[in-house]
């Protein structure tokens, strides 16, 4: 790197430092977290986040048709 890009890229490196968020603990006890997770009414266990999906798994929401009649219909 030329000199003016060790510089910009130095400028970037101490603007991100001074950015970072340090998160704070948790400080509330697994009873309490326990109770915070019944109350939110998460309706999976396994994954919180998204709860019970009532929608079909793929895309669009319509099945796709693998075969069609104009392609199995060989005579002609």
């Amino acid at each position: 790197m030329d000199k003016r890009l060790q510089k910009r890229h130095k400028r970037q490196v101490e603007r991100a430092k001074s950015r970072v968020k340090v998160s704070e603990p948790d400080l509330r006890t697994p009873e309490e977290i326990q109770a915070a997770r019944e109350r939110s009414g998460a309706a999976d266990v396994k994954n919180p986040a998204f709860g019970a999906q009532k929608t079909p798994a793929f895309r669009g929401g319509h099945a796709r048709v693998t075969t069609s009649a104009s392609k199995t219909d060989t005579s002609g």
